[in-house]
């Protein structure tokens, strides 16, 4: 059969149709600064929510590596050092257009090994480093203090539970080529956040999600979320803590065939503190670029790297993967 170039565009759009919202995810993006990380700023999902009786899992994996130091008249920050994260993600519908959510995350802080890859980097395309090549690698140092706040000092290896977050889920508008829903969540302080496994707080969360096919002939499936936050006190962050947190994100997922996509994700947070030192006291902006192979009826992995594109407001870089599953 011979089939014109002409027609594949209309090919991969017949594909867009045909695939459901629920085969089109956002990344598993969050911030993984070491102390923003521990907030329960939430990863953008699809607004499409799981049938009823359906369970969707999914396992999220990313390692992240930080280095910085700052001061003022007032204030100084050091964090250098390695995040890996597991998340269990659970989605089970309840009824039609609703489902509840579980993440239970596991972390370890280390001083971990990629300071050597990461200076190596920068320095084969002579790109800036921030003075982190000067630092002794493979170190963990996260310190915050202040004439004004008790501060924090982690210096030693941990590993444990993390804080374990609950959401329900109401896609309030859904057709055959778009979702809109409201999310309410709540993070409980279940890690120790002496050993920088949690906040120390128990935080809610508000958010807006919407998802949809792109108004045209190109094969790309849009979602993005608008929320609002309302960290718990934390001991950590004592004197210096920003309560009423914004958060938002975009993502684009363009469907290369039946089991490829290319993904490209913009996610920002406010600051955690009220700091004047960029890293905790400034908004954040991550971008990420990713893939992701559908391998099997409902089963799919994403790969992804994310940058912090507002400098130091997020890990250096950070590296995800991600496999889900979805009953649909």
């Amino acid at each position: 059969m011979n089939i014109s170039w002409r027609t594949i565009p209309l090919l991969l759009l017949s594909l867009a149709v045909a695939l459901p919202l629920a085969a089109s995810e956002p990344l598993y993006v969050r911030n993984l600064g070491p102390v923003t990380g521990l907030l329960g700023l939430p990863s953008q999902r699809s607004a499409d929510t799981e049938d009823a009786g359906d369970l969707g899992v999914a396992l999220h994996s990313s390692l992240s590596n930080s280095y910085l130091q700052d001061s003022n008249s007032r204030e100084y920050l050091n964090l250098d050092g390695e995040t890996l994260r597991f998340a269990l993600d659970l989605r089970y519908g309840l009824a039609p257009g609703w489902d509840v959510q579980l993440e239970v995350p596991w972390l370890e802080q280390s001083g971990g090994h990629l300071d050597k890859l990461i200076d190596d980097w920068h320095d084969f395309w002579g790109m800036p480093d921030g003075d982190r090549s000067k630092a002794p690698r493979d170190v963990l140092d996260y310190q915050y203090a202040s004439t004004f706040a008790p501060g924090f000092l982690l210096d030693e290896d941990s590993s444990g539970l993390g804080d374990i977050t609950m959401a329900l889920n109401y896609a309030f508008f859904r057709d055959e080529d778009a979702a809109a829903s409201i999310a309410l969540g709540y993070k409980f302080g279940t890690g120790d956040d002496d050993k920088f496994l949690g906040s120390g707080g128990d935080d809610v969360y508000v958010a807006l999600r919407f998802s949809g096919a792109h108004l045209s002939d190109l094969p790309l499936r849009w979602h993005g979320q608008l929320g609002y936050l309302r960290a718990g006190d934390s001991d950590l962050l004592e004197g210096i803590q920003q309560q009423d947190l914004w958060f938002a994100g975009l993502s684009l997922d363009w469907l290369l065939n039946e089991r490829w996509s290319l993904l490209l994700q913009l996610d920002g947070n406010a600051a955690p503190t009220r700091s004047d030192i960029t890293a905790i006291g400034d908004d954040a902006a991550i971008l990420t670029g990713g893939v992701r192979w559908r391998f099997a009826p409902g089963w799919a992995v994403d790969a992804s790297v994310a940058e912090d594109i507002v400098v130091e407001t997020s890990a250096d870089v950070s590296f995800l993967v991600s496999l889900r599953y979805s009953g649909d």
